[in-house]
């Protein structure tokens, strides 16, 4: 009895799971695949088909290349076919792109179906042809040597005024105030034990298509990153001896803008949590310095 009991409980168990497997939607791409070459300018066609997706929802499509965006291809009715889609032209030769499909407004926004193509190869002999020019207009152009000129020898005097002023400079961290023509707008100063942290975003809200950069101190740490539901994670080094700078650039303004950002940072012991908005003139950021 008490095996049958068992058994039993076991094809509950495998009929739940297998029932909430079936609930999760999917997409599959089935073009372009390993085998695809796509030649500039030519117009490229898509094909796929999902599983508990609706024909009446979009399915989002981005070109890719080493992750980072290249080009959004559109949102399209979920019907597995779109064609007439204009490659840009500034797209170099390579074989290492591939296709990202996002679902749109899911019915469950923690399983999200998303599916990326293996790589395939896209041709462009125009954009390698200026490649080449460029690349022969740089070798032909030679940079005339600059004469050294004779360093003086500090006095006493001299020197400490400088070493004053570097102090000075040091108590008064830097404030970025725009960046690429954008104002910068700071939210918040957060302070940490150690130089070493971690950052993780998503989208916050409703998954609308943002795509977004993450800067610290003037520098991409994160590349034209599609935001989704899904937190991605990135570990970053502060400079200890000042106020760095972390801020949102947006690249898009998505179904709903401004792009909105939510942040967690943590240095293992300590986490703050903020949500950082962003459009095509400024950009929001914060303050983080090293105890």
């Amino acid at each position: 009895m008490r095996q049958l009991h068992f058994i039993f409980l076991f094809v509950l168990s495998l009929s739940s799971t297998i029932a909430h497997t079936q609930e999760i939607s999917t997409i599959n791409i089935t073009s372009p695949n390993e085998n695809t070459i796509w030649n500039i300018p030519e117009k490229i066609t898509l094909e796929w088909n999902t599983v508990k997706i609706d024909t009446s929802k979009s399915i989002r499509f981005f070109l890719v290349r080493n992750e980072m965006v290249v080009q959004e291809l559109g949102s399209f009715k979920n019907d597995g076919f779109e064609s007439e889609i204009e490659l840009a032209k500034n797209i170099g030769s390579g074989n290492r792109y591939q296709v990202v499909a996002i679902e749109l407004f899911p019915d469950d926004k923690y399983n999200i179906a998303k599916r990326v193509t293996p790589f395939f190869t896209i041709t462009n002999a125009a954009s390698d042809e200026r490649k080449k020019k460029q690349q022969l207009a740089n070798a032909n152009t030679v940079t005339p040597k600059k004469k050294r000129k004779k360093s003086k020898v500090k006095t006493k005097e001299q020197i400490v005024p400088a070493q004053t002023e570097v102090a000075q400079a040091q108590e008064k961290p830097e404030v970025r105030e725009s960046f690429d023509g954008r104002k910068i707008s700071y939210t918040k100063e957060f302070e940490f034990d150690s130089e070493h942290i971690i950052v993780k975003i998503w989208d916050h809200g409703r998954q609308d298509g943002d795509i977004v950069s993450i800067y610290l101190n003037g520098v991409q740490v994160v590349k034209k990153y599609y935001l989704t539901y899904w937190k991605k994670e990135f570990k970053i080094k502060l400079d200890p001896n000042k106020s760095n700078d972390l801020f949102l650039y947006a690249h898009n303004l998505g179904d709903s803008p401004p792009n909105t950002v939510a942040v967690e940072i943590t240095d293992g012991k300590k986490s703050e949590n903020i949500v950082l908005n962003s459009d095509l003139q400024s950009c929001e950021a914060v303050l983080i310095s090293v105890k």
